[in-house]
């Protein structure tokens, strides 16, 4: 067969958009097989228990039980709001630990990661410090600070000594009143130095140019903060937010460790209520359903809050 000048320049246009497609093709088909395992892990460990908690909450199930779920309804939700002081307990506890948590990390943190973003020495060694309790198991450090905590531990002898014998010693994790206070200085302590390194972070991706041009125009430090750093801080403002949010809600592992919810329910937790509820009473669709609860509200407060704060422009 003769192929025409005619036919050759037609066929060109052809080829192209064929070896187009199958390189296209094969980006695809490579892409797919990149996300396949992080897809697979989050319908494995993400997908899969919400609808389970999902299904069993409308369910009176139990952890080991011969009889099988009966379906009712409404009612762990019901029996969660109307008749389980313990979880409205839990939930206020878990609130008022947010309502002190959150401002205060971010503040500290923001705070600290401005002193350590400057040019001098040692400077990386501060950085080293505040970051340590971080990667430090927040068991450890949950155990490491109820010692500390008891009567006779090094808070108490520490205040004692500073007030020249004139303390009384308070056994802080044992007392209503300061159980829950004592764990907010914990959790405060042990998670500021990430949010300091994040706030850092944000900090270094503001030009330099912006400060000179300020200081040229006689601006104070403090005019420097509100017109030049905060504004260039608010995309990382919200990360910091609603990631100091969701852990400050989902608190657990100190006060299974170092007060299992009490003393009389005073440092109980949504968490820690739903799991108590599921694993040492093994009412695991009761479980599910304050699990769910939480979800729910997590995922309102986490809205209104980056409604809150987003970009006005």
């Amino acid at each position: 067969m003769t192929v025409t000048p005619a036919t050759a320049v037609a066929e060109k246009p052809r080829r192209a958009l064929s070896r187009f497609r199958s390189i296209r093709g094969r980006e695809t088909w490579a892409g797919l097989a990149m996300i396949a395992p992080a897809g697979i892990l989050l319908v494995l460990f993400l997908v899969i228990p919400v609808l389970l908690a999902f299904g069993l909450s409308f369910t009176n199930a139990r952890l080991i039980s011969p009889n099988p779920p009966r379906f009712v309804g409404l009612d762990n939700f019901a029996r969660a709001f109307g008749a389980d002081p313990m979880f409205l307990q839990s939930a206020w506890n878990t609130f008022l630990f947010a309502l002190v948590v959150v401002p205060v990390q971010a503040g500290l943190g923001l705070l600290l990661a401005v002193l350590v973003n400057r040019r001098m020495r040692g400077v990386t060694a501060f950085r080293v410090i505040f970051f340590i309790p971080v990667v430090t198991s927040i068991v450890v450090v949950s155990i490491l600070w109820k010692f500390m905590y008891q009567k006779d531990g090094l808070i108490n002898s520490f205040i004692d000594t500073l007030t020249f014998g004139a303390w009384q010693s308070v056994d802080w994790l044992n007392n209503p009143a300061t159980a829950l206070p004592a764990i907010i200085v914990l959790s405060i302590w042990q998670a500021v130095g990430f949010h300091m390194i994040i706030w850092l972070s944000g900090l270094q991706t503001i030009p330099e140019e912006l400060y000179e041009a300020a200081k040229m125009d006689g601006a104070s430090p403090w005019r420097q903060f509100t017109s030049v750093t905060w504004p260039g801080l608010r995309p990382t403002m919200v990360f910091v937010l609603v990631t100091i949010t969701i852990a400050a809600l989902g608190l657990f592992v100190q006060v299974d460790v170092m007060t299992q919810g009490g003393p009389t329910g005073s440092t109980s937790t949504i968490v820690y209520h739903a799991v108590r509820k599921g694993y040492q009473q093994q009412e695991i669709g009761y479980a599910a359903a304050i699990s769910l609860i939480f979800f729910v509200a997590v995922l309102i407060i986490a809205l209104i809050q980056r409604r809150l704060t987003r970009d006005k422009d």
